[in-house]
């Protein structure tokens, strides 16, 4: 038997189980990712820089309410709490990556409510929060659970709210590391879903999502990038009317 189906159990979808148990669902690689060097050197030396940057957008109106769609590795989520004094929402599908959020943030527990549920199928009220932010989950989702993410984020996102997304740039045709075609198949194989995020425009995908429920975006978003275009940070306006 395929080593995966060992972890595909309590709702973790298959692609998941199939292709990252390594990097989220086994317990050994919880321990060994979330130390700094490693996230460090996953983004080629960038986490510090893309940090700060996502930190820059986050949504730090008194009373606002932030979803972080899947827990991350790193300080982004505890990062959270000392930018803005808001009530923060975390959701992930393996549980224990939720325990790992938790063991981050327990100085700030009242805060923070974590809850076990997929990003595809969310179970939030409607217009629910102000902000979502998803830092480098798009490019591990299949093409189909790309498109319901989009559609659960219009669903639960407020009109006049925002999404905060942090990812690889559209294909970097002139980046050394697309170019060289040893690193794009190094990169191609541990993200197999990544050539075709690569691809995908992602303004036109959650602008079609919000119009399914009578939504729109307030304009182009705002968009940084950061080591050459491979990477970047971008904010989207949700029109308030």
């Amino acid at each position: 038997m395929a080593i995966y189906r060992r972890f595909i159990k309590g709702g973790v979808p298959e692609y998941l189980a199939r292709h990252y148990w390594w990097a989220y669902l086994w317990d050994r690689s919880l321990w060994f990712f979330d130390h700094q060097p490693v996230i460090n050197a996953i983004l080629f030396g960038q986490y510090e820089k893309l940090l700060r940057k996502t930190l820059h957008h986050v949504d730090a109106r008194s009373g606002a309410r932030l979803l972080q769609l899947t827990c991350v590795y790193g300080k982004l989520t505890p990062a959270l709490f000392r930018n803005a004094d808001n009530e923060v929402h975390l959701c992930d599908v393996a549980s224990g990556q939720l325990a790992l959020a938790h063991r981050k943030t327990q100085g700030i527990a009242r805060r923070i409510h974590l809850s076990r549920m997929n990003a595809e199928t969310l179970a939030y009220a409607s217009d629910a929060f102000d902000q979502i932010i998803l830092f480098f989950l798009f490019h591990e989702l299949p093409a189909e659970a790309r498109q319901r993410v989009y559609d659960e984020m219009a669903r639960v996102l407020k009109p006049g709210g925002s999404v905060l997304i942090t990812e690889y740039a559209a294909t970097p045709q002139h980046h050394p590391l697309y170019r060289f075609p040893l690193t794009r198949w190094i990169l191609g194989t541990l993200e197999p879903f990544l050539p075709g995020f690569w691809q995908e425009d992602v303004t036109a995908k959650l602008d079609e999502a919000l119009h399914k429920q009578g939504k729109r975006l307030a304009g182009a978003p705002h968009e940084e990038h950061c080591f050459g275009g491979f990477y970047r940070v971008m904010r989207f306006e949700i029109a308030a009317d």
